[in-house]
């Protein structure tokens, strides 16, 4: 187990180099693994706050269609920041498995925010989401905001949606410094603690 924890750790430690992308790849296979044969169990709660993704491997799809170049996956580059931010506000407070999913994208002076709403299943620590309503940043200064797939009207329905209907994360590593997810897409993440 400390093998694919000390490659974490690794990543979120800014005094060290980041170990290569097929070590990260096999530390979230390995991490993968250890959660399905232990059936570690997470709650929402852990997820709450703001994450900065760090690595991505894209779906299966893009590995196909790509070959060698995301093979392992890659580091997100210095100029692009992706932060993702999961909160309870109080109209949902009565359920604490719901909330909202903020996803923020920089890159130079421009910053794209897609939010949503999103609930998560405790026995499978899956967090379904759909993001609803998009916003455009230049300099700082709001220039666009928009609702998106349907807006407050799927906000709605989306509670009721069934999981094959929905974009998501299965959650197989959950640390107070960093978390780790596979999409709908087959596709591996790790963000680190923002």
């Amino acid at each position: 187990m400390t093998d694919f924890l000390a490659t974490f750790n690794q990543i979120i430690d800014k005094s060290s180099s980041n170990p290569s992308t097929k070590n990260v790849y096999e530390a979230l296979i390995s991490a993968e693994k250890y959660a399905n044969q232990n059936k570690i169990k997470y709650d929402f709660s852990q997820l709450l706050g703001s994450w900065q993704l760090c690595f991505i491997t894209g779906t299966k799809k893009s590995q196909q269609q790509r070959g060698n170049f995301l093979k392992n996956g890659f580091y997100l580059p210095a100029i692009a920041s992706i932060i993702i931010n999961y909160s309870i506000p109080e109209n949902l407070q009565q359920n604490k498995n719901q909330g909202i999913i903020e996803n923020i994208v920089k890159f130079g002076l421009v910053q794209f925010n897609v939010s949503g709403v999103c609930k998560f299943i405790n026995n499978k620590n899956i967090l379904a989401f759909d993001f609803l309503y998009l916003k455009m940043f230049i300099l700082g200064a709001k220039i666009y905001e928009t609702e998106i797939r349907g807006g407050k009207e799927n906000e709605t329905t989306f509670w009721d949606a069934s999981l094959k209907d929905l974009a998501f994360f299965r959650y197989f590593l959950v640390d107070e410094n960093f978390i780790c997810a596979r999409g709908k897409g087959g596709g591996l993440a790790f963000w680190k603690k923002k």
